[in-house]
């Protein structure tokens, strides 16, 4: 695994790596993980192509990213994943909306506990699952932090149906 932290407007991230694509993208602290783990090898080029995307993300230019992904999690959870990165920019929607997509509308609280795993956050947009009430619910990085996602991505979509939190 090659990693880097790179700076940013919700605070540091800590990016990972493997051969196939992107391992990991942490907020400081997510989901207890607190930096590099033995036998990562620092490596700042590794990530040239998503620090770029990074920029022009929190520019309010780039929508979607474009990058291998190595997601790294159960068949559920990986399934969750790919639910997540098909919500548009600039849009939201419901842990029971994503259970029903996946044809288990009774797991809206499984989805819920594979959103909170995601290991990708912001690239695979696990900020854009709020409450069925429109609430703002649970974030890895922190409900200031999906707030100002939300936010940012409600300011430079103009398709965007969010509301200003």
């Amino acid at each position: 695994m090659r990693h880097t932290t790179v700076d940013s407007p919700i605070g540091p991230l800590l990016l990972v790596r493997s051969d196939v694509g992107l391992v990991g993208l942490y907020l400081s602290p997510h989901q207890g993980q607190h930096g590099p783990q033995q036998g990562w090898v620092h490596d700042d080029a590794a990530f040239a192509d998503l620090t770029a995307q990074l920029d022009a993300y929190w520019a309010g230019e780039l929508h979607a990213f474009d990058l291998p992904l190595d997601l790294q999690g159960t068949t559920f959870q990986r399934r969750v994943w790919a639910e997540l990165l098909r919500i548009p920019y600039g849009k939201t929607t419901s842990y029971g909306a994503i259970a029903a997509d996946l044809d288990a509308p009774g797991a809206a609280r499984a989805v819920g506990l594979a959103n909170g795993r995601n290991p990708v956050s912001v690239v695979v947009p696990c900020h854009r699952v709020i409450g069925s009430t429109g609430a703002l619910t649970g974030y890895g990085g922190g409900l200031p932090n999906k707030r100002f996602l939300l936010t940012h991505e409600a300011q430079h979509s103009p398709d965007a149906a969010l509301a200003l939190f």
